[in-house]
């Protein structure tokens, strides 16, 4: 592989606790997954795997052109399961890959593009991602929305679900007034690890913060890895976690006239 090259691996399962099957729901004439698949091939990508244990994911997605790898079905986690690929492909630890979760049809192919050649540009790395920022006091609350703090240079510092950096310890947001929105950031849950990383964070154990926020980054910054992240270069779709997201998608592309293709 060429110093800039990578791979995708778009990890997937039928199980979901709030949407059972969303991989294989309907947007749009074809499943979730598929239109993450063909947003993935339209990034540089030099090759897109599927990674599932389940055998009906595995029957569409074959169905539809992609190439799948079988994995457990015992991981507790997509980065778990892009592990396995990695360990089965035998890449070696500086080899590049993008984790692009199942259930993120309108991932632009330039955010794919571009978390992977942060990490390429950053070799004390070990992991790059990418945010937006928050512009609602809802979604500032909001504990599904996860927030990110970065030094100046971009190292994570941090992720929660808690609304940071947290209003009413100091001077409080710009402009005042109870719905002010402070400068804050949504981390959006597309990673680009090297190889070496994610074998150690596969291997290690889940810490104390990761499982108090619920957030499996965090054993990264735990295990003391640095982990880089840039503002999305392109506006971002709904991921699908509901049933609701499902029509919001749908929305959304009807807006934009078909973005996926």
């Amino acid at each position: 592989m060429s110093s800039d090259s990578f791979n995708i691996v778009i990890p997937a399962r039928f199980a979901s606790s709030r949407f059972p099957g969303k991989a294989l729901a309907d947007l749009a004439g074809r499943p979730v997954l598929e239109h993450v698949w063909r947003q993935a091939r339209q990034s540089r990508a030099s090759e897109v795997l599927v990674a599932t244990d389940d055998d009906r994911i595995a029957a569409a997605a074959r169905g539809f052109g992609a190439e799948v790898v079988r994995t457990l079905a015992s991981h507790r986690s997509g980065m778990e399961r892009a592990a396995e690929v990695a360990a089965a492909r035998g890449w070696p630890d500086d080899a590049v890959l993008v984790n692009c979760q199942g259930d993120v049809p309108l991932i632009p192919p330039a955010c794919i593009d571009q978390v992977a050649a942060l990490l390429v540009a950053q070799p004390g790395a070990a992991i790059a991602t990418l945010c937006t920022r928050i512009e609602t006091i809802a979604d500032y609350r909001n504990p599904n929305v996860v927030k990110v703090v970065c030094a100046v240079d971009g190292r994570a510092l941090y992720f929660s679900r808690a609304p940071i950096p947290s209003v009413g310890h100091g001077a409080g947001a710009p402009g005042g007034g109870a719905n002010a929105v402070p400068e804050s950031f949504r981390h959006v849950g597309l990673y680009a690890y090297r190889a070496g990383a994610l074998r150690q964070l596969a291997a290690a154990s889940p810490c104390a913060l990761e499982l108090t926020e619920s957030l499996e980054q965090l054993r990264a910054l735990w295990l003391g890895l640095e982990i880089r992240v840039a503002l999305a270069g392109e506006p971002l779709g709904p991921d699908i976690d509901t049933p609701d997201d499902l029509h919001r998608a749908a929305r959304f592309l009807q807006r934009e006239g078909g973005v996926v293709r």
